[in-house]
């Protein structure tokens, strides 16, 4: 049975969204991020990703990993790319081009995005109001100018990423740009990412998925 180590509110929450979307049976591990403890090495510390037992999943001591039937994976995008692939019918690729492209929205969204977007998130949002920087939060707003232009061009045809349907592109996309919601002046500016977030911020596997999310401490 595939199992899948990391708590929702964490990059594994990618997973979890696909699985649902699947249908698929998997075992959750709900191990949290070393740094969000006050002391990880404390006795009765729960599971997280500088324990010895989560280490010899992941020797970098990140979350999410997944264990399917022994192959072991880490980095989320990628866990999602093979899982669509083998089980995910239309949600994978239909051949070789398909499975590019992808591929390529998922090193996009790595490369062009997350940086950028996980700073509105910290400084627009997540961190205490006493620790927000709103230089950093404004240089990565403008810094996102541009890749939400190329998002809402790509956009233009069908509303998905890839082969005129609701992929796992969409899901590995969405899952970075989620982070700069607090930005609304960026969607403002690119209604077909608005648009389209919104669609698959609709479907009922991503809601499930944020459902059980909120309900982790």
């Amino acid at each position: 049975m595939l199992t899948i180590y990391g708590v929702y509110r964490s990059r594994a929450s990618r997973n979890l969204w696909l699985a649902n979307e699947i249908g698929l049976e998997f075992r959750h591990v709900p191990v949290i991020q070393a740094d969000r403890l006050p002391d990880p090495a404390a006795p009765g510390a729960p599971l997280h990703s500088r324990s010895a037992e989560y280490l010899r999943i992941n020797p970098n001591g990140r979350i999410p990993a997944i264990d399917d039937d022994g192959l072991v994976l880490a980095e989320s995008l990628a866990i999602n790319l093979y899982l669509a692939k083998k089980y995910g019918g239309t949600l994978g690729p239909a051949d070789l081009a398909e499975d590019g492209l992808m591929t390529s929205w998922a090193l996009w969204a790595a490369t062009e995005a997350e940086p950028f977007t996980l700073q509105v998130l910290y400084h627009m949002a997540a961190l205490p109001a006493a620790e927000r920087d709103a230089g950093k939060a404004a240089a990565a707003v403008a810094a996102l100018a541009a890749p939400f232009a190329v998002l809402d061009a790509a956009l233009a045809g069908s509303g998905w990423l890839v082969g005129g349907r609701f992929t796992v592109a969409d899901i590995n996309t969405a899952e970075v740009i989620r982070y700069a919601q607090p930005a609304s002046a960026l969607f403002a500016a690119a209604p077909r990412v608005k648009a389209w977030l919104a669609a698959c911020q609709s479907r009922p596997a991503y809601k499930a998925m944020m459902a059980a999310r909120d309900q982790e401490a």
